[in-house]
């Protein structure tokens, strides 16, 4: 199928920031021009029965739920760090 006029392949090309010779303009030229005749295919279609969703499936979440559990005490978090001070892990400053 040859390429509709309504569209400009050095435009295109430009939004997409790739440089085509001429006979890859050609052949793009061509293949867009098929898929856009395929899209106005899809315009015959009869969708009036058809309701509109967001998803094609069914969405669930499949995590489980978020529930609030106890933690480490404060004696283990800091069991095995190198230097502690006021219940907090201490570290060399790094910024003057």
């Amino acid at each position: 199928m040859s390429a509709p006029a309504d569209f400009n392949i050095d435009h295109i090309a430009n939004l997409a920031r790739i440089a085509l010779t001429p006979k890859e303009k050609a052949t793009f030229s061509a293949q867009l021009g098929d898929v856009l005749a395929n899209i106005e295919k899809l315009k015959e279609v009869d969708v009036s029965n058809v309701e509109p969703t967001a998803h094609a499936f069914p969405v669930k979440n499949v995590w489980q739920a978020d529930v609030a559990k106890p933690g480490l005490s404060v004696e283990d978090a800091l069991r095995n760090a190198p230097a502690k001070r006021d219940n907090m892990v201490s570290v060399p400053k790094v910024v003057e």
